[in-house]
């Protein structure tokens, strides 16, 4: 088990419910990007009414179920992100940069021919959650996030409205018990 705290590319970030910023109450974030500069990643769990086809049409039938743009967080909402899964880390294809694994970036515009068959899941995001250098580190050391392990199929969920306590309750220890806990536990 990696150490709770340790902020890395790769990882996720679940809301506490001490997190009141009403851009991440509730969310699950994959940082795709830290360095001494800052942090970026993308909101996995806020789904947009938006069908990918109607915005980027050549990668309508390649992206996972729903086949939505996904908001990736408040910075840049006209920015497309697209994390995909490769079918072969061996075999990454044109415009593809690895985060960890088989999970990686995915250039937009690579033309979607030379995709074909390499990419097992594909999500694209619009707009991203950024972070100054040891912005983020602050709020999870102030009790904003829980840092966690991510799964490859994490990203590419069918339903994510539980997204949040499902990666929850899959932590070790006291971690899980937060999945259940209620929003105002003095109300309780």
């Amino acid at each position: 088990m990696t150490e709770q705290k340790d902020v890395r590319a790769g990882r996720l970030l679940v809301a506490t419910p001490e997190l009141r910023d009403p851009n991440f109450v509730d969310t699950v974030v994959l940082l795709i990007e830290v360095n001494d500069d800052g942090a970026l990643g993308v909101v996995l769990n806020r789904p947009s009414p938006v069908p990918v086809a109607e915005v980027l049409h050549p990668w309508a039938t390649s992206v996972a179920v729903p086949d939505v743009l996904f908001q990736g967080g408040p910075v840049s909402k006209d920015a497309a992100i697209a994390v995909a899964l490769l079918v072969d880390s061996d075999d990454p294809p044109l415009g593809f940069r690895p985060v960890v694994g088989r999970l990686g970036l995915l250039d937009l515009d690579t033309p979607v021919e030379l995709v074909d068959g390499t990419l097992s899941r594909l999500r694209i995001f619009a707009g991203y959650a950024g972070w100054g250098a040891a912005q983020l580190q602050g709020e999870v050391d102030e009790g904003s996030w829980y840092v966690v392990d991510s799964e490859p199929y994490d990203s590419f969920l069918d339903d994510v409205s539980s997204m949040w306590s499902a990666v929850l309750r899959r932590q070790p220890g006291e971690l899980a018990f937060h999945a259940t806990r209620p929003p105002d536990p003095e109300l309780n």
